[in-house]
Parts: structure tokens; C-alpha cells; sequence
């Protein structure tokens, strides 16, 4: 029988979005249904490779927390790293036991390219920043194809030149790009990275370089296969192992005959895996080492094996050959090509990784666990490794991502915005990320290693010791933001489940897992501070995913009522950490918006007293409507929720009655302005509104859900309960936005009044104020002009207008919200103002 899959197709339908249920046949949408069914698992190979592993909180064992400093990218080469692995447009398995990737050298750069460079946080001048070319062209759900694109100059990479000018400037200049270096104008190579998958362990990779300079140049191509080093910290947790083995087979130890070089590979819990690596038409030497640390260059303490992780870098740049083992065995191997081209010549390599019950053709390659001291001559499967079989599933991947996105994409794009669309979902799928972070073995460090400073127990994310993250995630970038930022993920699920519903959902729930959400209800927000406070958007993900997933009658109610029982957790852990006073204002700080205020909203306040603001108060507005929304979804099926649906309903509205109220020194609305504000209530009764005009005080335009009193009707429970409380408490329901026409079976539940609304949208759809030709700006462009002055005890405190990069150091400074416009944003308002 031919299996069904469900996908997701949005179309604009009379100004609605009209979902439409396909009978998806195609053979990606067969591997989802596979994957998801656990009948062959298509996504244990994957882009889970990060960008930057050097730089991260997980790599620091710093006394003072400065990860920057402790492992810097001139070290990543030398280090082995502790939590996890990163290369140039490479892939893994789901736990980063085993990597393929790619290095590159010019003949002219002092190190061997074996990741991407940028600058670290102090270094640039509005924050980290990767300073390279590199482009994301294509990625099924399954990643049964895959395309990445990096551009590699061919005259020495400006590393000091990079470092030096962004030194030079400030945070009122804009940053020294690559391309403001002029390097790329004296010629480059285009490398394009190509995967595909034959079956879910058996992965094609081809590397097509093209000389886009001048005049004939020569450049390395070191295809690199390693195993994540797990065996040398003495950790117990789940992952640590035996050390596992890579060594070359076949004739004369390295398998050359025939145009083929095979290399197998031995990994206690990954199994037996071979990797092919074809000679027919360009010759490459195996290169062979230990994923193990310098410890001499970087300590000045005797290696303990003579073969270490830099081996290639000396091996190639630095034509140190003992560096690499003449054994041809190690934890590390590369293919290294050398390649001439004509101008505008291309050349491609071609290597094969398979596990050994799913070989390239039949029979399987015999294994020397089987056949002891015995290899088969590699030359009588050369056809089945490379050729016109490997050409042909190339191809075929290729074709069969065409097709799924053909019906994934909408039909009225035009062929530009469908290139656009299906590179953007592409960019989301590669950045998929194994993430690994332990916080109890982070903070005590590890057993033959040395221990961490005392300092940790009471520091960074010492509250956190529960957390037990070995996961794979959609991260917000690899390289720039290599650790999953909660609220960003609950932006991305949406999107994802255009294209793999199954994965959006995992995503969702893997963070109110026990190993992930804190005892207290609170959701991680980012390893630089896990107990960081983000917009309660977790709920409102998941009720699109859980949406857009199926037509209605097939959804996953499953997963709605699972989800729902933790966010509620997490909705108690706002209302008891959040609302200092119990009276229904919210703080939260920062609240990801990062610049946005006065000052940084997470210190504490200049001035005495307490912070009120609108985003936190509005926010948890949405929080309470989307889970009412939730609970009345999941009483259709189970009266019981009936009785939640209540609790939220009512504590809606006390928040809407707390943030509209105003005189006598009470709510965040300000009649004089109409707007909603930022409020200090200060310790002697008095109240100071901080009148920046920003996206702050249109969240509560994100409250909002349209109820069908017949509906409600088929919900007794609640329905009698809401028009007793609207009938005796006339004093809250007052304040709530009740509203329906006349004859209409639609009700508008929503924070702002009618009047209120219409005056925020004098300000949302002025072009001198939020409006711009692209979106809706997060800081009223009145403040370019105008700026908001504070001046508290001595000091003086400015918001204005900024729409490029930011111009202070607030959080990194390498993000802008007083200006720019932010598409998460724009999307609730534009949703928000359809209902």
C-alpha cells in the first residue's frame, strides 16, 4: 500500500488562509512518514554540525565566565572540544558521533580552513560577527538533499586586517565586512557542497570547486571525517564511551586500487561505517590523526600522543609530514586533494559514508570483524560507489526535492519568490544543531580533567542543575548564535511545520520536558543565562503548529493536551516570579527585546522602585488567550478543560482591567498619549511612565481571539460559568473588549477598547511614527528627532531612532530594536489586526 502523508499548503483564499490536505505520494514526503513512524529512520544524518563550537559558554571553564577568551578561534585547530564539534558545511549523526566536512586551503593562508571565521563579541564593533561568504541553497525535511555554497578567496584570507579595522571603529561606525577588504575582487573559488542520501546511513557528499579568479590557481580540498572526541574527560554521563576507530582497508592499507579508498570506522554505540573516497579522476592521499588536543602548543605540557587535531593544518600549510600517522589509523582522516583550474574551470571530489548493513550495492562490503585479517578488493564495487549509480541518486534527490517543494510552496508565488522562499526554509533546515550541555557535569567539571574554578557552584546557570540537553535544535544562526534562544525556537517550529509538522511539534516539547524546563515551570532561555526571562510565545507556537498540522478532525489532540498541562506550569511560575505585587502588572525584564529601553530592563533600576511594563503585562495577555484558546479546543473533545478554560478566561480579564486602568497612580495606558508605557512605581507612591514609543506598546494589540457563541454554547460548562461571572462581576467585565455585532454569532475578546485600538493605529500606520515602506519599525521613527531623555542620579539615559546597527553595547550590541523591523513582530501584529 502506498503511505499518506499530511502536509501543510497555505494559500490566500479571499483574503483568508485556507488549509488543504494532500495525499502527498512523493517520495519526501514518504521519508517524513518513515521517519515519523520509526519504520527507517531518514534523519539521524543530518546538518547538526554547529558553525562555532569555539567561543561558547559550554566550551568555558574561565574563572570569570569570559568564553570569548578561554577558547578563541586561533585555539579551535589545537582544542579538542568537551560538548560538541564544529566544520564547514558539514553533517553528523543526531549525536554528533561522527562528522563529515570540509577543509580548504589557497596555498596562500596561514591556516587550513577548517571553519568559518568572524570576531568574537569584544572584537567587533557592534558585536560577533562571522565575516564570510557563505550561502545555504537547499535542504529537504528528511535531508535527503542538501546544497550549501561557501566562496573562498584566493588571495590570503584577511584575518589581521578584519581584527585591526573593526578595532578601529565604534559602535557609531558600520562594520568592515570581507567584502570592504577588496580580497574578493583579486578572484575566488565557489565550493559547492552537495549530500544525498541512497537510504538513511548511506550519504552521498560531492564538493564541486569552480575558479572564479583570473588566471589558474591551485587550491586543497581536504574532505574530513572524525569522531567527536568522548572518550578522554572520565564523564559517566550518557555518550561518554570507549574510544572508537578509523582506519584505512584494502590493498596496501590504504585501498587505493581501482579508484576507490575505503576507510572503516568503529564506534561502540554508532556500529561500523565505511567511507569511500573516490580517485578516479583526481587523485587524494589519506591523511590520518588523533581528535585529541595540542597540549603542547596550547600548555606547554607533552602531548600524550604524537598525533593531535591540528595535524592537517601543519601537515598541508606548514608541510610538516611527520604530523600525520604513517599507520593510517587514528579517531580523524581526511581525503587531501590537490586541484589545478584553468579560469572558470570546475572540478569535482566525490566521497561515501555507509553503515555496513546498507552498502552501496550488493554484496556488502565484509567486515574484519567477520572475515579476520581479510579486506575485498575495492575495485569490483567501484560501479556500485561511484559512476553513473552515484550520479543517478544525486540526480534523483535532487529531482524529488523539486517536487516536494513544487507542492509545498504556494501555487501564485512566481519563480523568484519561490527561489526565495524555498532558500529560506533551506537556511532554517541547515541550521539544525547538535546541542550539548550538561549544566552538573559543567559546573563540576570532569574527572581526568582539570577542576573548574570554586566560583562556578554559585555562578553562571548554577540554578540550573537539572538541565540535561543532548539534543538536536533549530538554533537561530551556527556560527553567530550557535545555542537555542527558547523564543526564537517557537518562531521557527511555525515555520517548520510548513514543511515537518512531526519535527515542529518534537521542538515544542522538548523544551517542557523535565531535563529542559526548570522544577519551577520557568522554560530555558540560552546558555549565556538560562534563567533569563523571553515573551511567553511557547503557547501561541503551538497552537499554530497544532493548527496548521492537519485539517480539523485529524489534528494531534495528543499533543495539544500534552503541551498544555506544562505551559501551564509555565503560565504559574509568570504570575508567582513576574507579578511582584499580585496586582496583575507584569516586570520580566528584557524580555528579549534586548535594547528596546530606557535601560537594560533585567538590572536593576536606577531609580527606587519597581518596574511595570507593558510588553510583560501584554504578553502574559496572550499568554492567558491562547491558552483559553487551548482549553476550549481540547473541552471539545474533554469537558474537563472546561474548568481551565474558566481560570484563564477570568485571569485575562483581571490582567486587562490591570493594564487599562488608569488614575490613581494604576495601569500601563496613558490617556494623554494613547499609548501604552513602561511605568516605575516608585517606593513612595508616585509613578514615572517612560514614554518611549515603541513596539513595547502595541503588544497588547496581540491579545486577541474571536470566540462563536455557538461553540461556546456546546461547552456548557463554560459558557454558564462566563455569563455569571460577566453578569455579577460588571465591575471587570467593563473593562474587557466584548464585543459583537448585531446578528453576528462572533464574539472579539481583546485588551485594547475600540477607542483605544483606533488610537494605536494612529501612531502603527503613520509613516513619521511605525510605519515603513518594508514593515512596521520596533522604535517610533519620532525619536530620531526627538529622543527620550532620562537623567537619574547623575546619570543621563537616551532612546532614539536608530534603523541600522545598533549604536551601544547593550546585550553584545550586535542587535538593534530601537528601529529596525523585526518579522516575528510584524507577523503577530498582522495577525492580530485580522482578527
Amino acid at each position: 500500500t502506498v503511505k499518506e502523508a499530511v502536509l501543510r499548503v497555505m494559500e490566500e483564499d479571499s483574503g483568508s488562509v485556507r488549509q488543504v490536505t494532500l495525499k502527498a505520494t512523493d517520495p519526501e514526503s514518504l521519508r517524513l512518514t518513515e521517519d515519523e513512524s520509526r519504520s527507517s529512520n531518514w534523519k539521524r544524518w543530518g546538518p547538526y554540525l554547529s558553525e562555532r563550537q569555539w567561543g561558547t559558554v559550554r566550551e568555558d571553564y574561565s574563572y570569570d565566565g569570559d568564553s570569548w577568551s578561554y577558547l578563541p578561534h586561533d585555539a579551535a585547530r589545537s582544542r579538542a572540544y568537551r560538548w560538541g564539534e564544529d566544520g564547514l558545511a558539514g553533517l553528523c549523526d543526531r549525536q554528533a558521533r561522527l562528522c563529515l566536512s570540509l577543509a580548504l586551503w589557497n596555498t596562500r593562508d596561514p591556516i587550513l580552513k577548517e571553519r568559518l571565521f568572524g570576531l568574537t563579541g569584544p572584537q567587533g564593533n557592534h558585536g560577533e560577527d562571522v565575516k564570510e561568504l557563505y550561502y545555504y541553497l537547499d535542504s529537504t525535511p528528511t535531508h535527503s538533499y542538501m546544497s550549501y555554497l561557501y566562496k573562498y578567496p584566493q588571495q590570503p584570507y584577511p584575518y589581521h586586517d578584519l581584527e585591526e579595522k573593526n578595532s578601529q571603529r565604534t559602535n557609531q561606525d558600520p562594520e568592515y565586512e570581507l567584502e570592504n577588504t577588496g580580497v574578493m575582487n583579486e578572484g575566488y573559488w565557489d565550493v559547492n557542497v552537495e549530500y544525498a542520501k541512497d537510504s538513511p546511513n548511506n550519504l552521498l557528499m560531492e564538493i564541486t570547486t569552480t575558479n572564479r579568479g583570473f588566471k589558474t590557481e591551485t587550491i586543497h580540498v581536504l574532505p574530513t571525517l572524525w569522531y567527536r572526541n568522548t572518550w578522554v574527560w572520565g564523564c559517566t554521563h550518557e555518550g561518554c564511551g570507549l574510544k572508537p576507530k578509523l582506519e584505512a582497508v584494502g590493498v596496501g592499507g590504504e585501498g587505493g586500487e581501482g579508484g576507490v579508498s575505503l576507510v572503516r570506522g568503529r564506534h561502540e554505540s554508532l556500529g561500523e561505517y565505511t567511507w569511500a573516497v573516490d580517485q578516479s579522476s583526481t587523485k587524494a592521499s589519506l591523511l590520518f590523526t588523533e581528535n585529541e588536543t595540542n597540549t603542547q602548543k596550547l600548555f606547554g605540557v607533552d602531548n600524550y600522543t604524537p598525533y593531535v587535531k591540528d595535524a592537517f593544518h601543519r601537515y598541508v600549510v606548514s608541510d610538516e609530514k611527520t604530523a600525520v600517522n604513517p599507520r593510517k589509523r587514528g579517531t580523524k582522516v581526511c581525503a587531501h586533494y590537490v586541484i589545478t583550474l584553468l579560469p572558470g574551470a570546475s572540478a569535482t571530489v566525490r566521497s561515501r559514508l555507509w553503515q555496513q548493513d546498507e552498502p552501496p550495492g550488493l554484496p556488502p562490503v565484509p567486515s574484519p570483524l567477520q572475515h579476520e585479517g581479510q579486506v575485498s578488493n575495492p575495485h569490483s564495487q567501484k560501479g556500485q560507489v561511484f559512476g553513473e549509480a552515484f550520479t543517478t541518486i544525486m540526480q534523483q534527490r535532487k529531482q524529488e526535492a523539486d517536487i516536494f517543494y513544487k507542492r509545498v510552496l504556494n501555487a501564485r508565488l512566481g519563480c523568484e519568490e519561490k527561489l526565495v522562499a524555498r532558500q529560506a526554509l533551506a537556511g532554517l533546515l541547515w541550521t539544525k544543531q547538535f546541542y550539548h550541555y550538561i549544566v552538573k557535569d559543567w559546573l563540576g567539571g570532569d574527572r581526568y580533567q582539570p577542576p573548574p574554578p570554586a566560583s562556578r557552584r554559585t555562578g553562571r546557570n548554577s540554578e540550573w542543575f537539572h538541565l540535561y540537553n543532548r539534543d538536536v535544535i533549530s538554533m537561530p544562526d551556527k556560527w553567530e548564535y550557535p545555542w537555542y534562544a527558547s523564543w526564537d525556537l517557537a518562531f521557527h517550529t511555525v515555520t517548520l511545520a510548513m514543511v515537518d509538522s512531526h519535527f515542529a511539534k518534537e521542538q515544542l516539547m522538548l523544551f517542557l520536558r523535565e531535563w529542559y524546563m526548570h522544577p519551577n515551570g520557568q522554560i530555558p532561555a540560552y546558555e549565556f543565562a538560562l534563567g533569563d526571562v523571553n515573551p511567553p510565545v511557547h503557547a501561541w507556537a503551538t497552537m499554530n503548529v497544532y493548527r496548521g498540522s492537519a485539517e480539523w478532525g485529524h489534528r494531534d489532540n495528543k499533543f495539544l493536551a500534552r503541551a498544555f498541562h506544562k505551559l501551564s506550569l509555565n503560565f504559574t511560575w509568570w504570575v508567582n516570579r513576574k507579578d511582584p505585587n499580585g496586582r496583575n502588572l507584569f516586570g520580566g525584564g528584557f524580555l528579549g527585546l534586548d535594547n528596546i529601553g530606557v535601560f537594560d530592563r533585567s538590572r536593576p533600576l536606577p531609580v527606587e522602585g519597581q518596574l511595570e511594563q507593558a510588553d510583560g503585562t501584554a504578553w502574559m495577555a496572550f499568554f492567558c488567550v491562547v491558552m483559553l484558546d487551548m482549553a476550549l479546543t481540547l473541552a471539545e473533545q474533554d469537558p474537563v478543560y472546561e474548568d481551565m478554560a474558566s481560570k484563564y478566561f477570568e485571569h485575562f480579564i483581571l490582567i486587562v482591567d490591570a493594564i487599562n486602568a488608569s488614575g490613581q497612580g494604576r495601569g500601563l495606558w496613558d490617556e494623554e498619549d494613547g499609548f501604552y508605557y513602561d511605568y516605575i512605581r516608585r517606593n513612595d507612591g508616585t509613578s514615572m511612565p517612560l514614554k518611549v514609543r515603541s513596539v513595547v506598546g502595541l503588544v497588547p494589540m496581540f491579545a486577541v481571539l474571536v470566540l462563536a457563541k455557538e461553540e461556546l454554547r456546546s461547552l456548557s460548562g463554560f459558557y454558564k460559568r462566563t455569563k455569571w461571572f460577566i453578569k455579577n462581576r460588571p465591575d471587570l467585565a467593563s473593562r474587557v473588549t466584548f464585543l459583537s455585532e448585531e446578528g453576528s454569532d462572533r464574539m472579539l475578546l481583546a485588551v485594547p477598547t475600540k477607542e483605544q485600538l483606533l488610537r494605536l493605529l494612529r501612531y502603527l500606520l503613520d509613516e513619521e511614527e511605525f510605519l515603513s515602506p518594508h514593515g512596521i519599525r520596533s522604535l517610533s521613527k519620532v525619536h530620531k528627532d526627538s529622543p527620550f531623555v532620562l537623567e537619574v542620579g547623575g546619570a543621563r539615559h537616551e532612546v532614539s531612532y536608530v534603523s541600522g546597527e545598533s549604536n551601544t553595547y547593550l546585550f553584545g550590541g550586535n542587535s538593534n530594536w530601537r528601529g529596525p523591523i523585526w518579522v516575528p513582530m510584524n507577523f503577530l501584529i498582522i495577525t492580530s489586526l485580522k482578527r
